[in-house]
């Protein structure tokens, strides 16, 4: 799932958009009055909060699906900054005077959800200030600028087109905003070269999506849009000077964030009940766990095979070591060609999609996917990602994007990747970006009348779905029950846990490079390219990649506990869609909520 680099402040104010047209229903607990003035006491303050931020905060807006101010771009100088600042905390003391035991149960959830979602936001702004810091959130705000607007067909081309042409005539004030509020002393090295890479990808957006129509516009446009564009160009040509003359020598800050910064984002970013030692130590036991069972189904691959390393039954680490990784050699045979990766990933989302529906394991989608090359601007953190439209916009296409081999690699670089992203692999890419993962989960997640919940659909409910149904695919015999692609589930399975310890060791333990690849080529089994790849993830971000960890366990532990309440009357596929129906909250939302337990 892909998650916007924008101001976490104007995310948790537009998100407060709440639809109220369906009365909650009363607990015997609470007086049916009680509740619903709290209830419309909520509903108001969600309104007066749309209203007051969706100015501010346009290229969100966008990509959620409102439209009013396609034409605008955020302000991210000091004015204004400190005018979001101050509505966040505004709405946050209205919040706060509401008695959320009053509220609906469904409520209570969204006021924890939006009441975390505006604390983190404030904290972003005066703690971590990635304003100040990071370079990304100004790339990531120019790239979605023209992207949201181009990508997605909401209204017709010209409509869409003069829209950008009015935000191309701004973007040199926000490149001019990113010179004035990024200190140099305190950007990361990491974070100023991979923006002085991206810079250019805003003119590839420009090239890809605007120029070759630029016919359609009427004259008047068509001229005004031509000295945008110059304009861009010319703009795009200084800030890169800047990043590389500047930014990029005098960058001093330090990327690892520290236990006690980390600690408070953890928690923000999650809100999850996991301690961060409560998820090393989950991660460090499932480690151990899934290699022992990868040790097993490699025995079974390589019975008879009399190249086969020794297969004790008692291994030690090395010889677990060598059978897993003479097995992971088979799979790694079958791969794409490095120009096949997007029409294997078609295919293997076709044969994932026909699979769920066969074995009727969830309600399937009747909305659009469509596979797409990654945009330049947003490369270099994630292999892949999920784009879905926004709650607002209804029955548009949901982006499966693959980011392209760089033509710089050289042959050694292209076969690591390949052996990673084997064909196997892709299968199992594809179930968790397309079907039944984060698309499939985007389309359930849609359709709950929350606007609230779909603007702040929950990372950690997403990405936990997503490896979730990885197991499960394996689990109901996807590919024929090769053991192959089970060894290859585990491994990538293994990977979500490397996540995990790996962020931690990153921003709180100093892990070096050295101790970083370690747990990822030796412990868990990732090529070299991908395990690079991701170390510079790792230090690009901070409290993302337990994500994945952290939210499959969750799952897992929500589908024991239904399990276990329904006995012989649990249904598969009942239990997926109602886990699907409540909007993506947080994980521990959606238990209390199935399970009926106190909303916490």
């Amino acid at each position: 799932m892909r998650t916007p680099l924008l101001a976490l402040a104007l995310i948790a104010a537009l998100a407060a958009c709440q639809k109220a047209e369906t009365p909650p229903p009363v607990t015997a607990d609470k007086p049916a009055a009680a509740t619903a003035n709290a209830d419309t006491t909520f509903a108001d303050l969600s309104q007066r909060a749309l209203a007051a931020w969706l100015q501010l905060s346009p290229v969100n807006a966008t990509q959620i699906g409102e439209h009013r101010y396609d034409s605008e771009l955020d302000d991210l100088g000091p004015e204004g900054r400190a005018k979001a600042l101050k509505v966040s905390k505004g709405l946050l003391a209205e919040l706060d005077a509401i008695d959320a035991k009053a509220l609906s149960r469904e409520n209570q959830v969204d006021a924890a959800i939006l009441r975390n979602q505006l604390r983190y936001g404030i904290w972003d702004s005066e703690t971590l200030q990635g304003w100040a810091t990071d370079p990304q959130v100004y790339s990531g705000l120019a790239g979605g600028a023209l992207y949201n607007l181009m990508a997605r067909e909401f209204a017709p081309r010209p409509e869409r087109l003069r829209s950008a042409v009015a935000r191309i005539e701004k973007l040199p004030t926000l490149f001019a905003q990113a010179r004035a509020n990024l200190d140099p002393a305190r950007v990361p090295k990491i974070h100023a070269e991979t923006v002085a890479k991206q810079n250019n990808g805003v003119l590839g957006l420009v090239d890809m999506f605007i120029t070759p129509h630029l016919g359609e516009l009427d004259e008047a446009t068509r001229k005004r849009a031509d000295t945008a564009i110059e304009g861009l160009r010319k703009a795009v040509a200084e800030h890169q000077a800047w990043l590389d003359g500047t930014l990029v020598p005098s960058a001093k800050g330090e990327f690892r964030i520290g236990a006690e910064v980390y600690d408070q984002k953890l928690q923000f970013a999650l809100l999850s009940s996991l301690s961060r030692a409560d998820i090393r130590q989950r991660a460090e036991a499932e480690l151990d766990r899934v290699r022992t069972e990868m040790y097993g189904i490699a025995r079974g691959v390589l019975a008879g095979a009399k190249t086969a390393p020794p297969m004790p039954d008692t291994p030690d680490e090395a010889q677990q070591q060598a059978v897993i990784e003479a097995a992971l050699e088979r799979a790694y045979a079958e791969k794409p060609a490095r120009d096949k990766v997007v029409e294997e990933a078609e295919a293997a989302l076709a044969s994932a999609t026909d699979f769920v529906k066969k074995h009727d394991l969830v309600t399937l989608p009747d909305a659009p996917v469509k596979i797409i090359l990654m945009p330049e601007f947003q490369r270099g953190v994630a292999v892949a990602y999920c784009d879905s439209p926004g709650p607002l916009d209804k029955g548009l296409e949901t982006f499966y994007a693959v980011s392209p081999i760089p033509d710089d690699w050289t042959a050694e670089q292209v076969d690591s990747f390949l052996r990673e992203y084997n064909s196997r692999m892709i299968h199992l890419l594809s179930i968790h970006e397309g079907t039944p993962g984060h698309y499939l989960e985007g389309w359930h997640s849609a359709r709950f009348p929350s606007t609230l919940r779909g603007v702040l659909r929950s990372g950690l409910f997403a990405e936990g779905w997503a490896v979730y149904t990885e197991k499960m695919m394996a689990d109901a015999g996807y590919m024929d029950n090769d053991p192959l692609f089970r060894l290859v589930q585990l491994k990538f399975y293994l990977r979500t846990i490397a996540n995990a310890i790996l962020d931690q060791g990153v921003h709180v333990d100093n892990w070096t490079r050295e101790q970083a690849m370690d747990l990822m080529v030796r412990r868990t089994f990732q090529q070299e390219r991908e395990a690079a790849g991701k170390w510079i993830r790792a230090q690009l971000t901070s409290a993302q990649l337990p994500t994945y960890f952290v939210g499959v366990q969750e799952h897992f532990d929500m589908r024991k506990a239904a399990e276990a309440k329904q006995g012989d009357a649990f249904n598969l596929k009942a239990y997926h869609d109602k886990v699907l129906s409540y909007g993506a909250p947080p994980v521990r939302f959606v238990r209390q909520l199935m399970l009926d337990e106190a909303i916490q």
